[in-house]
């Protein structure tokens, strides 16, 4: 793998991150070794950490890493909105402070190959969303797209069309040459 690749993930499955719209976004990542994952990993903290922006392992398993790509700012906003730490603690986070959910969920996600309904909050779902999922078992939403709605379908159609044209954007804008960096809004 190479660093090109990583640039490709980026863009594809993070261009709402990186341009302001969404809290985070994530992705599975093929690396041939750990050194190659560390150092792009490293790379674009370094490159991306000036414009708000965290790229983090959450999980890694045989050559494949679960890589969560967030504003720390726009996280912490999420975790303030009101019954969002009284759910946390429901499904074990002792607080809202980023650092330590990060390991509680760095840790459920080591344990199974599920990921854990909560993790809908640290993508910037809506809670009722989250909520809503978990009550249905993830049946009867009123639509999809990044997620199951529940709640508020034209505000989330609406979010969904401007991630979609947000990624075809970055995606061409990339292919014309521009970097990551000048495509990362601060």
């Amino acid at each position: 793998m190479n660093g090109y690749c990583f640039e490709q993930y980026l863009i594809d499955n993070c261009s709402p991150t990186l341009a302001s719209l969404k809290t985070a976004n994530l992705f599975n990542y093929r690396y041939s070794s750990t050194d190659e994952l560390n150092k792009a990993v490293e790379r674009w903290n370094k490159e991306l950490s000036g414009k708000g922006i965290t790229v983090t392992v959450l999980r890694k398993r045989e050559n494949t890493a679960l890589i969560y790509v967030y504003r720390a700012k726009c996280l912490a906003k999420d975790f303030s909105r009101p019954g969002v730490e009284r759910f946390m603690k429901c499904h074990g986070y002792e607080n809202t402070d980023i650092d330590l959910c990060l390991k509680v969920l760095g840790g459920k996600l080591a344990k199974s190959d599920l990921f854990p309904h909560e993790i809908g909050l640290f993508l910037g779902y809506p809670l009722g969303d989250v909520i809503g999922f978990i009550d249905n078992e993830g049946k009867n939403s009123r639509c999809t797209g990044c997620w199951k709605v529940y709640c508020n379908e034209c505000e989330a159609m609406r979010t969904f069309a401007r991630f979609d044209k947000c990624r075809a954007v970055y995606q061409k804008m990339w292919a014309n040459g521009r970097s990551i960096v000048q495509l990362t809004v601060a």
